[in-house]
């Protein structure tokens, strides 16, 4: 069975992959740069952007360091990633991918419940 995955934004209804990313793009031009996503099965999809790269990650449930996406030979650093506490991050862009790959990154996941054959993660656990 494909996992059903919601957003949560106070919302209990599985959404698609295409109605996923319609609500990121919207999220993110609102200024709201940290969206997170529940599985079925428990699994986390995180989803922070400073509108320009994403830090993506997968976990298996609460307090699993998971996997994240990342974009190997990229260097320096980026801020302006916002979580919704106020926190202001700063990520190393080896640890982000640009906001179109996370897009589709996240499609993917939430389509087949896995990272697509050509995606670049590490593990974190």
């Amino acid at each position: 069975m494909i996992e059903s995955w919601v957003i949560d934004d106070g919302s209990t209804v599985p959404a698609p992959s295409e109605v996923v990313l319609e609500t990121l793009r919207a999220r993110v031009d609102r200024g709201l740069l940290e969206t997170w996503l529940t599985s079925s099965s428990g699994r986390l999809l995180a989803f922070v952007t400073n509108s320009e790269r994403a830090m993506v990650m997968l976990l298996d449930g609460e307090g699993d360091p998971g996997e994240h996406a990342v974009a190997p030979g990229a260097e320096g650093s980026s801020e302006g990633f916002v979580l919704s506490n106020g926190q202001h991050d700063e990520y190393l862009d080896k640890d982000t991918v640009p906001i179109g790959e996370a897009f589709r990154l996240v499609e993917h996941i939430v389509s087949t419940g896995s990272w697509p054959a050509d995606a670049r993660w590490v593990v974190d656990r």
